[in-house]
């Protein structure tokens, strides 16, 4: 429950992320790109995939710049959980990409790449064993910003 805790407060992070980049490239492309049609707001389509692609890749750089740094995101600092290599530390950017990706699957799948968290003897879910990492629980007594 600690991982989806942390997740959804991620997501906050993350959609706050997002809403600067599609009013930044409202900016860019200026406010006539968009039409309504039928009550339905239409995008044109070269547009939307620029978007969808600077969503995915803002994504994958706020995970990948936490777990390479600190191993814990802000929603992670708060549920006192961090992402570690199997030596214990941050993680270099080849897994922390490698855990990004391997984590869509699993979350979209159902959750069914977390369900191995429960079949794994060390409760790995999957993106962890394909990244070689693992999430530790932190101790009430860290301190995470010194």
């Amino acid at each position: 429950m600690r991982r989806l805790a942390a997740l959804l407060y991620d997501g906050f992070l993350v959609a706050a992320i997002w809403m600067v980049l599609g009013f930044t490239l409202q900016l860019f492309v200026g406010p006539d790109t968009n039409q309504l049609v039928d009550g339905r707001v239409q995008t044109n389509p070269e547009l939307g995939n620029i978007l969808f692609v600077l969503m995915v890749a803002s994504c994958a750089g706020f995970y990948v710049y936490f777990w390479t740094r600190s191993g814990q995101t802000l929603g992670m600092i708060a549920w006192r959980i961090k992402v570690v290599n199997l030596k214990g530390y941050p993680l270099n950017p080849i897994q922390a990409l490698l855990r990004f990706i391997a984590a869509w699957p699993a979350f979209f799948m159902l959750g069914l790449g977390y369900l191995s968290m429960y079949l794994d003897p060390n409760g790995d879910a999957m993106h962890d064993k394909l990244s070689s990492s693992k999430v530790v629980l932190l101790p009430k007594s860290h301190q995470p910003f010194q």
